[in-house]
C-alpha cells in the first residue's frame, strides 16, 4: 500500500496547474514536476514520447506510486505502467488523445496545429487558441504569449508522436486504470475515456458532471476526487 502519487501534466502546460487539485489532496505524497520542454524544463527537449515515458519512469525513483495523467500525461502513465509494472501501483487517465485512431477527429487542437505546415511557435499559438480560445489568447500578456509560443517545439513532439502511433499496449497494463472524462468535454475526448476503458483489462469510469478537459483546473476538488479513487484502486491491487 502506497500513498504516493505521481502527477503529470499535458501538452502546453506544467505542474503547477495541479496547484488547486494538490490542495485538496492532504494525506498523499505528491510528486510533480515540468515535462521536458515546458515551464521549469523548457531548456530540455525530448525528441520522442518515449523520452517522456523515460522522465516519468526516472521520477519515481525506483519506489511504487499511482500515477495520474492529464491528456497525454495519461498516455504517459499506461505507457509507464507497461514499462514498469512493478512500480505503478495504478494509473489515472483524464481523457488521454488517441490521435493515431481514424475516428480521432482533425478538428481537433493538436491535430490541426500539426497539419498546417506552420513553424512551431505559430503551431503552438494556434494549439492554445484552440484549448483556450482566441478571447482569452488575446488577454494574456505579451510576456506570456511570447513563453507559450516557445513551447512548440515540445508540442510538436507531443502531438507528432501521439499521431503516429499508440504509445502504449493496452493489453500490456496490468495495473488497475480509473479514466476520467467531464461531462461537458467534447465528444471524442469522452470516447477516448470510454475507447481506454472497454480496452484495457481493468479500467473503470470517473466521470465529473459539468466539467471539461481541464478539470484539474476548474474543477479541483473533483479532480481531487478522482485522483484518490485512483490511490483507492492502488490498495485493492
Amino acid at each position: 500500500m502506497t500513498n504516493r502519487v505521481l502527477l503529470v501534466h499535458g501538452t502546453m502546460d506544467r505542474a503547477a496547474s495541479f496547484a488547486k487539485a494538490v490542495g485538496h489532496l492532504a494525506g498523499l505524497e505528491i510528486i510533480t514536476y515540468d515535462r521536458r520542454g515546458y515551464g521549469s524544463a523548457a531548456h530540455e527537449h525530448a525528441t520522442s514520447l518515449a523520452d517522456h515515458v523515460d522522465d516519468l519512469v526516472a521520477r519515481l525513483a525506483n519506489e511504487p506510486a499511482a500515477v495520474v495523467g492529464h491528456s497525454i500525461g495519461g498516455d504517459f502513465a499506461l505507457a509507464a505502467a507497461t514499462r514498469r509494472p512493478d512500480l505503478v501501483t495504478a494509473v489515472g487517465a483524464w481523457e488521454p488523445p488517441l490521435a493515431w485512431l481514424p475516428w480521432w477527429p482533425q478538428e481537433s487542437a493538436g491535430t490541426r496545429a500539426t497539419s498546417e505546415g506552420l513553424d512551431p511557435g505559430d503551431a503552438a499559438e494556434l494549439f492554445m487558441r484552440g484549448v483556450v480560445g482566441d478571447d482569452i489568447w488575446e488577454r494574456l500578456p505579451e510576456g506570456t504569449r511570447r513563453t507559450r509560443r516557445k513551447e512548440g517545439a515540445a508540442m510538436l513532439v507531443d502531438v507528432g508522436g501521439i499521431r503516429s502511433g499508440p504509445p502504449f499496449d493496452p493489453a500490456a497494463v496490468q495495473a488497475p486504470v480509473v479514466v476520467g472524462r467531464g461531462g461537458d468535454s467534447k465528444p471524442y475526448h469522452r470516447r477516448s475515456a470510454e475507447w481506454v476503458c472497454a480496452h484495457v483489462g481493468d479500467a473503470e469510469l470517473f466521470d465529473i458532471p459539468g466539467a471539461r478537459h481541464g478539470a484539474h483546473v476548474s474543477h479541483p476538488g473533483d479532480f481531487a476526487r478522482f485522483v484518490r479513487r485512483v490511490v483507492e484502486r492502488g490498495w485493492s491491487h
